[in-house]
């Protein structure tokens, strides 16, 4: 049954077989485990999870999906479809609902154009969730793991790993999927942490701080904070952490932005005009 790709819907199907084996054996399934699958599309990794675990819940939102997927729910009896959009869909209320006593893990081939809303809904049930395991475009894989001072790094790389351990698992090739896409493509994956890899006092005041740095990534910190805190305690903790006064917002570590609004002791609500907004995490 052939079903033509929605652009609509940033279709990309994994066809290659070896690919498919390679991702199940990445995410170090156990059959304990309880998988939810988003963008299960034909079903071919869909049956590979049912066969590997103790129960799958396939998520897919387009309709004319959905009679090959429940073939595959008819043939494995641990397999349930879920006709819904990742984006709506209330997990938190789904496990309690279906008696969900342990962490489950996320694995999926999900549409590029809306990675980072994906992403940072699951960071939103990260409490329920032990780890995700996605394909995403190779560039973006090497910003979420990224370090300090390489030129992918930035705001979301500081924001992906406070919550997550990231590792890029291996890359695809485009011609993995039907139809192509226009760039490389790699699996990731991000396990979840119990607590952040760092202490700070406010969230919020962190992420604003570290979003206003990466606004103007080209200047100098010195100059990208200029209208949100006060140049004097700037340069107080750059002379006492023996940082560099001309540093440049790429050069500091997640640590170090921590630091940084530990020392200012702001609250999340000072300097709007310079904060971007980060979904709200649950």
């Amino acid at each position: 049954m052939y079903i033509k790709p929605k652009k609509s819907l940033g279709q990309n199907f994994l066809i290659d077989k070896n690919i498919q084996k390679k991702i199940i054996c990445a995410c170090n399934l156990f059959k304990e485990d309880i998988v939810l699958e988003i963008g299960a599309g034909k079903g071919d990794l869909t049956v590979l999870l049912a066969q590997s675990v103790k129960k799958v819940y396939a998520l897919e939102i387009d309709p004319r999906l959905y009679p090959l997927l429940q073939q595959v729910a008819d043939a494995n009896e641990n397999c349930q479809i879920i006709k819904s959009d990742i984006l709506k869909f209330n997990l938190s209320k789904f496990i309690l609902d279906n008696q969900i006593k342990q962490k489950i893990k996320v694995i999926g081939n999900i549409p590029y154009y809306i990675s980072s809303p994906i992403i940072e809904q699951l960071i939103g049930y990260r409490k329920n969730i032990s780890a995700a395991f996605i394909t995403v475009q190779k560039e973006f894989g090497r910003r979420a793991r990224a370090p300090a001072g390489s030129k992918e790094y930035g705001s979301f790389s500081c924001f992906l790993q406070y919550y997550c351990k990231c590792e890029i698992l291996f890359e695809i090739k485009r011609n993995s999927f039907k139809p192509a896409p226009n760039v490389d493509s790699c699996f990731l994956s991000l396990e979840f942490r119990e607590r952040p890899p760092v202490l700070v006092q406010d969230e919020g005041a962190l992420f604003k701080l570290i979003r206003t740095a990466f606004n103007q990534r080209r200047k100098t910190l010195r100059n990208s904070l200029g209208g949100l805190v006060a140049q004097e305690s700037l340069r107080n903790f750059l002379q006492s952490a023996g940082i560099d006064k001309n540093v440049r917002p790429e050069d500091l570590s997640l640590e170090q932005f921590a630091s940084l609004s530990n020392s200012l002791g702001f609250c999340s609500d000072v300097g709007d005009r310079h904060a971007c907004h980060l979904r709200k995490v649950k």
